[in-house]
C-alpha cells in the first residue's frame, strides 16, 4: 500500500477493507499525519482499515477546524467512492484522535450529524490557550486569547450534545498532558457501559513512534545487542498500543 493524497487528506486503501478511520493527530505534529504517525496507521491498514488522516493548522477556533477536517473527511470518503477505490458498501466508521485530535471528533461527535461506530481518545488533552502555546501567557495579560471553545466550554458541549455512544480513552502511565479523567466521568454519565478506558505503559508522544531498522554487523557485537535491546523496549509500547486498538475495534479477531 502506498499513501495518496486526496482532497487533502492522506489516504491508504487496503485490497479488502472491513472498516474505515478517520485520523487526527496533535496540534504541532497534525501537519503532515502520513508522517509523524506512519508506523501505527500503516500497521492499523495491514489489519483491513481504510486511513483517512486530515492535516491541519492549529488555530484558537477549534470549532472551525473540526468543521473543516469533517468536510475533508467527507470529500474524501465521497472521492475514494466514486473512482470505485471504495465500494459503496456499508463499513463501519471510526474516529482515532490523538491529543487535539482527540478535542476536534468531541467536537465533531457532538455538534455535526455525523455516523460513527465509535471513537478511540487517545492522549486526551484540553488546555487553555496559555498552557498549550507558552508565548500566549507572555501577552495574556494585554490581550484576550483562548481558543474557541474554551476548555469549560468544551465539556460542557460534550456533556450536552455528544452522540458518539462507544468510545474507548487510553492514557499513558508517564503522560503529564493527559486530561482523561475528567472525559472520563463525563462519558461514562452520558453512556454507561459503552465507554471503555486503559492505561498504558508510555508517554504523550508513544503514538509518534517509528520503526528504525536495525541492521546488526557481520558479527553481532555488544554494541548490535544494546541497539536490539532499545529497539524493543521503545516498540513494546508501541505495539501493546496497536494490540488494544486493534481488539477494540473488532474483539473477535
Amino acid at each position: 500500500m502506498n499513501w495518496q493524497e486526496i482532497r487533502g487528506n492522506w489516504v491508504l486503501v487496503p485490497r479488502n477493507p472491513i472498516g474505515i478511520i478517520h485520523f487526527l493527530g496533535g496540534a504541532f505534529v497534525a501537519t503532515l499525519p502520513h508522517l509523524t504517525y506512519r508506523w501505527l496507521l500503516e500497521n492499523l491498514a495491514d489489519q483491513g482499515y481504510v486511513i483517512i488522516a486530515t492535516p491541519f493548522v492549529n488555530t484558537l477556533d477549534h470549532i472551525a477546524i473540526a468543521k473543516s477536517v469533517l468536510r475533508k473527511f467527507e470529500y474524501t470518503l465521497e472521492k475514494l467512492q466514486e473512482s470505485g477505490k471504495l465500494r459503496k458498501l456499508y463499513l463501519p466508521t471510526y474516529g482515532i484522535g490523538h491529543s487535539m485530535g482527540c478535542k476536534l471528533h468531541l467536537l465533531i461527535g457532538s455538534l455535526f450529524p455525523i455516523q460513527r461506530a465509535g471513537n478511540i481518545l487517545i492522549s486526551f488533552n484540553n488546555f487553555a490557550a496559555n498552557e498549550a502555546i507558552p508565548l500566549v501567557e507572555q501577552f495574556n495579560s494585554q490581550l484576550d486569547i483562548e481558543f474557541t471553545p474554551t476548555p469549560a466550554q468544551t465539556n460542557q458541549i460534550v456533556q450536552d450534545s455528544y452522540q458518539i455512544r462507544r468510545n474507548l480513552l487510553i492514557r499513558f502511565n508517564k503522560d503529564s498532558l493527559d486530561q482523561s479523567a475528567n472525559l472520563t466521568i463525563i462519558l461514562q454519565q452520558l453512556f454507561p457501559d459503552l465507554v471503555t478506558t486503559q492505561t498504558l505503559s508510555g508517554t504523550h508522544t508513544t503514538p509518534l513512534g517509528q520503526d528504525v531498522k536495525w541492521q546488526p554487523g557481520t558479527s553481532f557485537s555488544p554494541f548490535d545487542a544494546l541497539g536490539q535491546w532499545l529497539k524493543q523496549e521503545v516498540y513494546r509500547d508501541l505495539n501493546q498500543l496497536k494490540q488494544v486498538i486493534l481488539f477494540w475495534l473488532n474483539p473477535l479477531s
